[in-house]
């Protein structure tokens, strides 16, 4: 029905960046919001930054003011500008999407597969 392809991890330095991306596809009707979560070894999934249809979006504190989430809704896809990346950023990253699809009355949540993020020098 709906898949989520994640793309943009990699190995950076500490200070460096990276740009994620996530690409949804297939039967969608309404996409309502978008996010990224991220999970680290012997840690829960937690929200990184998410935007909605109406552009609200949300950041957890630790990555205020050196990631930014953006969108692009013709193309279905958002993006994940992540600056200043400390060690602690490592992780795996998750695109999220709560969808609509075009088979169903109501919207869901999606996961993509991960794509993992390391900071290390």
């Amino acid at each position: 029905q709906v898949q989520l392809v994640e793309s943009g991890g990699g190995l950076v330095q500490p200070g460096g960046s990276l740009r994620l991306s996530c690409a949804a596809s297939g039967s969608i009707l309404r996409i309502n919001a978008m996010g990224w979560y991220r999970q680290a070894p012997g840690k829960q999934r937690e929200l990184v930054a998410r935007v909605t249809s109406g552009d609200s979006t949300n950041y957890a504190d630790s990555v205020k003011g050196r990631f930014t989430i953006s969108r692009d809704s013709a193309k279905n896809t958002v993006f994940l500008q992540m600056n200043s990346l400390k060690p602690e950023d490592t992780a795996a990253y998750y695109c999220n999407a709560d969808v609509q699809p075009t088979t169903r009355w109501f919207s869901s949540n999606y996961w993509g597969q991960g794509t993992q993020v390391t900071v290390s020098s």
